[in-house]
């Protein structure tokens, strides 16, 4: 449960800081529209700088345990933060925000309308299915859970998958997409992939530069749900706090709602 004490809320609604600070954080890339937006609200509101460095949840833990200087520490996954937390590297991890995979497809995939024939789809030989890169990405990890659960569909379903799909994002010596670009928008139009399991938040951006790509929610037979963790380093400042802090609040958790993701502290949150 994510729980607010008085002392800590108190800390969080101090006003802004006497002199400058700076704190590092490190984020997973589906983060970065919501959390730039966050950081920038809160640097307005407390005079607290954010440095912030965006990738992979999975290698940002590498990095973190090869002593990566990080004050706070947002994950797409539980498992990535709370290793860090068993090492000691990182502090307790706490519950901050939801997400979904979705199936991205483009019209050579074939997936109709109502989506009902995604399992067939993926599995078909002459689509290109394309996932992320398992342990580097969570969003990898959420797509070989698809496939687990489209073994119940399909009896073979999930060793076929697993042996097709192509892991083209998210990983160390993973292709990188033109400047600008969302990297599962240019997967898709450059034609290493026809069919791409990835995050829902990605609906908006994918369609602003790919609009002939179609967004597939996932059958409730395949859907993944994907929890976000948040962390903060022992002994970082009580700036790194106000700002994980403020990522619970009704503020932030506004601005991750906006963004499509589900807010756990938000009353009456919902699913993306």
């Amino acid at each position: 449960m994510n729980r607010i004490t008085p002392f800590l809320l108190a800390v969080l609604l101090a006003g802004p800081v006497v002199a400058e600070e700076t704190i590092a954080h490190a984020s997973a890339g589906s983060l970065k529209t919501a959390l730039t937006q966050a950081a920038a609200a809160f640097t307005k509101a407390t005079g607290i700088r954010v440095e912030q460095t965006w990738g992979p949840s999975g290698v940002l833990q590498k990095e973190i345990e090869a002593g990566a200087k990080i004050d706070v520490f947002t994950s797409a996954n539980m498992e990535h933060p709370q290793a860090l937390a068993a090492s000691g590297k990182m502090g307790p991890v706490v519950l901050f925000a939801r997400n979904e995979l979705c199936a991205f497809a483009m019209p050579k995939a074939g997936v109709a309308a109502d989506g009902g024939d995604l399992v067939a789809r993926m599995l078909d030989p002459a689509v290109k299915l394309g996932t992320s890169t398992p342990k580097a990405d969570p969003a990898g990890d959420y797509a070989l859970q698809v496939f687990a659960k489209a073994e119940a569909v399909k009896p073979g379903a999930k060793a076929a998958l697993e042996a097709k799909a192509l892991q083209l994002t998210g990983g160390p010596t993973s292709a990188q997409p033109p400047a600008g670009r969302n990297v599962y928008a240019w997967v898709l139009s450059s034609g290493q992939a026809d069919l791409f399991l990835a995050y829902c938040t990605n609906r908006k951006a994918i369609a602003k530069e790919v609009p002939e790509a179609q967004a597939f929610a996932l059958p409730a037979s395949l859907a993944v749900r994907a929890d976000y963790g948040l962390s903060v380093a022992p002994g970082a400042s009580v700036a790194a706090h106000r700002f994980a802090l403020w990522l619970l609040s009704p503020e932030g958790q506004t601005i991750l709602a906006e963004a499509g993701f589900a807010a756990p502290t938000l009353p009456g949150a919902t699913k993306p």
